[in-house]
Formats: C-alpha cells, structure tokens, sequence
C-alpha cells in the first residue's frame, strides 16, 4: 500500500546548518516513528517557507542516504501571517500500516501547525 506521511520542522535562522540540522531530525524522526527503511520511501516532496534559502532541505535526505529516492524542493507560498522558517515534507512510503496508524511529525515551533495530528 502507498501512504503518504506529513511533516515539519521550525528551523532556527536561514542559515545553511541550520536547514540541515533541522531537516535531518525531521527526515529521521518520520522514518523511525514510523518503522521505514529508505527502501520503503517511494518519494520525498519538501518545500520550505520563502524566507529560507540557504539550502536545499533534500541535500539532508541526501546525506541520510537516501541516493536513489526522488526528491524535490519548492517555495512555500507566502501568505501574511504564516509561520515562518518552517520545513515541510510529504513522504511517499510502501507500508502495510493502515491509515491511522500513520505518524506525522511536527517538532519544534511547528508543532503548532497540526495539533491535531502532531505526535
């Protein structure tokens, strides 16, 4: 079965560390809460706030190992008033989990975006 995993991460600054900081602890908390191997990821979408942009958020995907899984990263669309420094990521996993038993991952400030799901 294909299911599809939601997260984010609040990072500290625009700043190249920090993105990667931030988006390996994410990466890695959704496959370990989730019991995934980088076999069971079928793709990785990422897309970070406007105000972020030293760095590619799937280079940390890249380094976590994740060399053959398509990845992409795009622009967040600005609307007044969002969270900013926010990345956000839609995975694709082969899993034989059922739907609710799927673990979306928000950390630090993003937390606040999905308190009805964050975990």
């Amino acid at each position: 079965m294909v299911r599809a995993i939601r997260g984010a991460v609040q990072v500290e600054a625009n700043d190249r560390e920090a993105i990667l900081a931030g988006t390996t602890e994410l990466v890695t908390e959704v496959m370990e809460r989730n019991g995934l191997t980088t076999d069971d990821v079928i793709s990785v979408l990422f897309t970070a706030t406007p105000d972020l942009t030293a760095e590619f958020p799937a280079l940390a995907a890249r380094k976590l190992g994740f060399h053959d899984v398509p990845l992409l990263c795009a622009s967040e669309i600005d609307v007044p008033g969002a969270m900013p420094r926010v990345v956000r990521l839609m995975a694709h996993v082969a899993t034989d989990r059922p739907r609710q038993e799927i673990q979306h991952v928000y950390l630090r400030g993003a937390t606040a975006l999905r308190v009805d799901i964050a975990q």
